[in-house]
């Protein structure tokens, strides 16, 4: 009798383990929003057609104010950048600084994509190249 109960305690107490066990809910399906629906009505049509049109416009509008070169101007290293130029301008000043990773001497993060650059071994204000981005673009920063 006694080993019967002993036998089946082991057995009770995973069973009432499991029991309190909690399975994950299952994600739901999102559906994508539907950007193109049927309209029905010849009204809802015109208004729709309305939207549309003022959509487009808008976008236009938008292309047009924006001067995008066709080319980027082509940025040159300064070859004494502590020197004013013509106008009394620093050179330094046309590049941007890196942030500073916290807790991480030597480590900066690149102004353009925010994106962890090394720089150890590297003086402060010095003029480098963003290693993220090809040699054709050209991105350069100023080591804080």
């Amino acid at each position: 009798m006694k080993n019967k109960f002993l036998l089946s305690l082991p057995l009770v107490g995973s069973l009432a383990f499991a029991s309190c066990y909690q399975l994950p809910d299952k994600p739901r399906a999102t559906r994508p929003p539907t950007k193109q629906q049927t309209v029905t009505s010849e009204e809802q049509q015109k208004i729709q057609a309305q939207r549309e049109l003022k959509e487009k416009e808008e976008k236009e509008k938008l292309e047009a104010t924006t001067d995008v070169p066709a080319e980027p101007p082509e940025i040159t290293a300064p070859s004494n950048p502590d020197k004013p130029d013509k106008d009394g301008v620093k050179k330094r000043d046309e590049y941007a600084f890196a942030n500073p990773v916290p807790g991480k001497e030597g480590f900066v993060f690149s102004p353009y994509n925010n994106k962890l650059v090394d720089v150890r071994d590297i003086p402060s204000g010095t003029l480098v190249q963003d290693p993220t981005y090809p040699a054709s673009e050209k991105k350069y920063f100023r080591v804080p």
